[in-house]
């Protein structure tokens, strides 16, 4: 059994909190694409945790985490990130690497942050953490497989060839000092050694394990509207956060894939650049980004604020179907619990008319927001943990959105901890 946890909108949807309740009923959980230029926030007996690399089952010690092939590694990333749980009291996960996942490097950190401060203003919002330069190396066929690093004469080989090309942009494009191959080559081989307990054959490995029955969780990172393909280009990611990506990413058959659980929240928040159509401003978006999730909207990994707005139906609606999602997890309930009446946008205005489709982006820019107004529930839910327990308009709100959405909502979470979820019968 393979399950697939995927956002439905721009990310920052509440998947990690969603995937550590999924963990507990899985033997294996699976990044598969992405880096650490996104976090994933798990609140547990343990504390309070934002996850960039190590997948979301850390902190069940039966489960396997694996970074699969479709993950761009930053090994230091990770590394800390596994020191850092281990010391606040989390027994050290087990953790296996894919032998074929490519290494971010010191470089493609530093072109990324080079190319956003040389496009100022008209910048695509990076998180600077290296990801675009390390995608576009890897289909350029000039990136570093960690099975490759292990062969030094290889590694060092295929580095200068990398120096060679990257040195005439440094010098002609950002005016930078060309790379030290020989610094670069011994911090990579050192780092790639303290790793290498945990590199192996994944694929073989999911192959076993599914033939043993096991069930396996994949868990993607950001959402639908940042794929490059059917998100609002530009302002995306540069790997695919869709489900039909999870089995090339992790190393599974297409076959296996079972679930699909699409992840959004009861209303609509999002970090980084791009047209948002029912964002808000001014005081009323900080009352909501402040009411937000255990402490705020604020990226987990960037710390920025979220933009934050009123639930869009239409942008919900195409990034479960585009994902396939076979239900949807609605995270953040309990959020709205302050608001006498809510909007959701359930339409847009285009050039005068209503379009309910969502939009390539040069119409996205340009479209309004047609807003439905529902009655609120005004009540704190937290501590509800019976999804009939809740308030009737609480329940006319989300059989509204199920509606809109045209995907069953199976899963309500009313509050950051993982207790704090309960099935919609």
């Amino acid at each position: 059994m393979v399950r697939t946890i995927i956002g439905a909108n721009w990310g920052d949807e509440g998947k990690g909190k969603i995937t550590d309740v999924l963990a507990e009923k899985s033997d294996i959980v699976i990044r598969f694409q992405g880096g650490a230029n996104a976090g994933h926030t798990i609140i547990n007996s343990y504390g309070k945790f934002a996850l960039h690399l190590m997948p979301s089952g850390a902190f069940h010690q039966n489960i396997m985490n694996i970074i699969g092939p479709g993950v761009a590694l930053n090994i230091e990333a990770l590394l800390k990130e596994y020191d850092d749980i281990v010391a606040r009291g989390v027994p050290a996960p087990q953790i296996m690497i894919s032998d074929r996942v490519q290494v971010m490097m010191p470089y493609h950190v530093d072109f990324d942050k080079f190319e956003e401060e040389r496009l100022g203003k008209n910048s695509f919002g990076s998180t600077k953490s290296g990801i675009a330069p390390f995608y576009g190396d890897k289909y350029m066929k000039i990136g570093m497989q960690i099975c490759q690093i292990y062969d030094k004469e290889l590694f060092r080989a295929r580095l200068e060839n990398v120096a060679a090309q990257k040195n005439v942009l440094l010098e002609s494009l950002y005016g930078k000092p060309d790379l030290d191959v020989d610094a670069i080559f011994d911090k990579m081989t050192a780092l790639a050694e303290r790793v290498r307990p945990w590199v192996g054959d994944t694929s073989a490995y999911l192959r076993k394990a599914l033939k043993e029955g096991k069930t396996v969780l994949l868990e993607g990172q950001l959402g639908t509207l940042r794929d490059p393909d059917h998100g609002i280009y530009p302002f995306t990611t540069s790997s695919s956060p869709l489900a039909g990506y999870g089995p090339v990413g992790a190393g599974i058959s297409p076959r296996d894939m079972t679930d699909i659980i699409a992840v959004t929240k009861a209303y609509s928040s999002c970090v980084g650049a791009g047209p948002f159509t029912t964002e808000l401003f001014g005081d009323e978006a900080e009352e909501l980004r402040r009411r937000g999730g255990d402490a705020g909207e604020y990226g987990a990994t960037t710390h920025r604020p979220r933009r934050v707005g009123w639930f869009d139906a239409v942008a919900t609606r195409y990034g479960a179907l585009t994902q396939g999602a076979t239900e949807v997890a609605l995270t953040n309930l309990d959020v709205l619990g302050y608001l006498d009446e809510i909007k959701v946008c359930t339409a847009y205005e285009y050039e005068g008319k209503l379009i309910s489709d969502f939009p390539v982006t040069p119409v996205l820019e340009k479209c309004k927001p047609v807003y439905t107004t529902v009655p609120g529930w005004h009540s704190d839910i937290r501590g509800i943990t019976k999804y009939s327990d809740l308030p009737e308009k609480c329940r006319e709100y989300v059989d509204f959105i199920e509606k809109q959405i045209e995907v069953p909502i199976r899963i309500v979470s009313n509050g950051p901890r993982r207790e704090e979820t309960m099935v919609k019968e």
